[in-house]
């Protein structure tokens, strides 16, 4: 009876962790969104209230990891409850880095904004196919953490070659503007860090991805191609 006890309240505090890491999910989700709405507006205000409230999300981690890790304590998981922690653990980090590259967005929209420096290219255009992409794939891995749709999740890992060949893409685009003329380096340079900062991004929710199939399948699948894996195995 207590070790039934002991099972039901451990599934309580990791669903009760769970539901803040989709919160702050949440949080990340709305940072890049209105970091890129700052981008393209060049909306001061707003990109500086991206930045403030990069503030709450790192509380929130400093929050999670400290109850991850009593619950690791209290607890003693072990084999697939354990990975749900240590996974949940790397998910939390995931997403304060999703902040971090928000937050670089909106720092760099500020000061584009206040400096004056669109050049002519259209920085946002450049750069909006890539944020769609990369907001889709995390917004879909964490889905796939919340339901730990495995499948869903490998279906999402695959989807981030394309996200690099899309960064990739625009990275010769803004070099041939540079080179064919030189007024444009200013805002090419900007849009390059706003791009490198979503494609990074993309690289965070494909780890969120990984992280869903190393708890389902015990499989860690990190520097490895798993979409070959499992053509194989088929």
């Amino acid at each position: 009876m207590p070790e039934e006890h002991s099972s039901k309240q451990y599934d309580m505090d990791l669903e009760e962790i769970r539901s803040k890491v989709l919160l702050m999910g949440g949080m990340v989700e709305n940072q890049f969104h209105d970091a890129m709405l700052a981008f393209r507006a060049g909306d001061i205000a707003l990109a500086r209230q991206v930045v403030k409230s990069d503030e709450s999300v790192n509380r929130l981690e400093v929050t999670l990891d400290d109850a991850c890790s009593h619950l690791i304590v209290r607890r003693q998981p072990a084999a697939n409850d354990l990975r749900t922690v240590m996974a949940t653990i790397k998910v939390i980090t995931d997403l304060e880095r999703v902040g971090d590259e928000a937050s670089k967005i909106a720092r760099i929209a500020a000061e584009a904004n206040a400096n004056d420096r669109n050049g002519n290219i259209h920085q946002y255009d450049t750069v909006r196919a890539l944020a769609t992409s990369a907001g889709t794939l995390l917004h879909d891995a964490l889905d796939a953490f919340a339901r730990l749709d495995e499948k869903q999740a490998g279906k999402l890992i695959a989807q981030d070659k394309l996200i690099d060949h899309e960064f990739q893409t625009i990275m010769r685009s803004l070099i041939t503007y540079m080179m064919e003329d030189p007024r444009t380096i200013s805002a090419a340079l900007d849009t390059m860090w706003v791009a490198k900062a979503i494609e990074r991004i993309g690289d965070h929710a494909t780890n969120i991805a990984e992280y869903v199939i190393y708890v389902v399948e015990g499989k860690d699948i990190r520097h490895t191609d798993y979409a070959q894996q499992q053509a194989g195995q088929a």
